[in-house]
């Protein structure tokens, strides 16, 4: 477990926490959020924190620290030691942003903003009469993809999936009046996917592989963002779909969390041109 080094001037500070960390570029976002508004007191790091190690990482730290952004593996465990947690972390079961407050720690979920943001750019004023989805992957990645998808509007969705997780997707779905199914990769994922309005892949690209032409046949928002493109962008790309990366959607997720972090509106465009640029 690492911290950033100490910084005499900085008086606010935030950080990523995940493990491993080191590739993380979210302080290119929010460094470069704070630097655009003039910020010059802020500061925002990685630190290398698992899931057992959160609970000791955030609560001591320093006053200083405003707020965290979770990666894997601690996101169920920053649910799980918030003090209070908002409606959508609470059904989407895991947290990726907690704040500070005057009651302690707030989890919540940024990932659906992500997502949702994503969505909007890749199917623009389409979004509003999009009803199938296809999502690939069935873990926590899924979760918020799937909670996003029915708030756009989507209320049909095919899961692919190596193992059935009907039960433990019931309780987010359900109550979101939407109408779900599992299937393996070894069914008929062409007919699926020609009857998808959006694709949403939430798996590494190998999980997917030898899969990309039966599944290429809709708009795909692939949440890998290196390296880019993925096979199977490419596949949906040659068939003449629009594609959008992971990097869309950390853009997305990351404007919330920075705005929770310092009560201020994320300067967008600064904050995504330094990304892409860090993409090359």
């Amino acid at each position: 477990m690492s911290h950033p080094l100490e910084i005499p001037d900085i008086r606010h500070r935030a950080a990523v926490l995940g493990s491993p960390i080191g590739h993380s570029r979210s302080p290119i976002l929010h460094n470069a959020g704070y630097e655009a508004l003039g910020m010059n007191d802020w500061e925002y790091s990685r630190i290398e924190c698992t899931a057992e190690e959160l609970p000791t990482v955030v609560g001591e730290a320093g006053e200083e620290y405003v707020g965290f952004s979770v990666t894997m593996p601690a996101k169920f465990a920053a649910l799980e030691f918030a003090d209070e947690v908002t409606d959508r972390a609470r059904q989407i079961g895991s947290a990726n942003t907690l704040v500070r407050t005057e009651a302690g720690w707030r989890a919540d979920n940024t990932d659906c903003d992500g997502i949702a943001g994503a969505l909007g750019e890749l199917l623009g004023e389409r979004i509003t009469e999009a009803r199938r989805a296809v999502v690939i992957g069935g873990g926590g990645t899924a979760r918020p993809a799937l909670w996003a998808l029915a708030h756009t509007g989507i209320t049909d969705i095919t899961v692919v999936n190596r193992s059935d997780r009907s039960r433990e997707l019931a309780p987010l779905l359900e109550p979101l009046g939407v109408t779900f199914r599992f299937t393996g990769f070894d069914s008929d994922l062409a007919a699926a996917a020609q009857k998808a309005d959006v694709i949403v892949s939430t798996v590494p690209s190998a999980a997917v592989e030898g899969h990309e032409q039966s599944l290429a046949h809709a708009p795909i928002l692939d949440v890998i963002y290196e390296p880019w493109p993925t096979p199977l962008t490419v596949a949906a790309a040659a068939n003449g779909y629009l594609t959008v990366g992971g990097h869309v959607m950390l853009a997305h997720q990351a404007y919330g969390q920075f705005e929770q972090f310092t009560g201020r509106p994320a300067p967008r465009e600064v904050m995504r041109r330094a990304l892409e640029a860090s993409l090359g």
